[in-house]
């Protein structure tokens, strides 16, 4: 072989080398984004159990206007996404989910979501 030849096949290494760095950062992105959207998600469903929960009488099951007494059900608490924890007050729930999945190092993704008599707002801790 010449010296050209060689010279091309080590310039189509080191790119197929680059493309599967990039490939493989792409992948990791992907999979901590999709993780993050399962979690919120979720958060946002048990956000809204607890608005209702609120919103309805204790005659059928209610809060009755407060928050008091309200739980993450039982099959709720840990799904195929994560593990949930509430933080119950009389006029708000604090939803803490984190996945459990570990997608960067040793940290997993966490979000917090706050549900109020008719809105919920979240935050994406990690």
């Amino acid at each position: 072989m010449g010296q050209s030849q060689l010279l091309m096949v080590l310039l189509g290494i080191i790119i197929i080398g680059i493309a599967i760095a990039v490939s493989i950062n792409v992948f990791r992105e992907s999979a901590i984004s999709s993780k993050r959207d399962l979690v919120i998600n979720e958060c946002i469903n048990l956000a809204i159990l607890a608005m209702n929960y609120y919103n309805r009488s204790e005659n059928f099951g209610g809060g009755n206007k407060s928050f008091l007494g309200w739980q993450i059900p039982d099959n709720l608490k840990t799904t195929a996404s994560g593990t949930y924890k509430a933080l119950v007050y009389k006029d708000s729930v604090v939803i803490l989910g984190t996945g459990n999945e570990v997608v960067t190092g040793t940290d997993s993704v966490k979000v917090r979501t706050t549900a109020f008599s008719k809105f919920y707002k979240t935050i994406i801790i990690k």
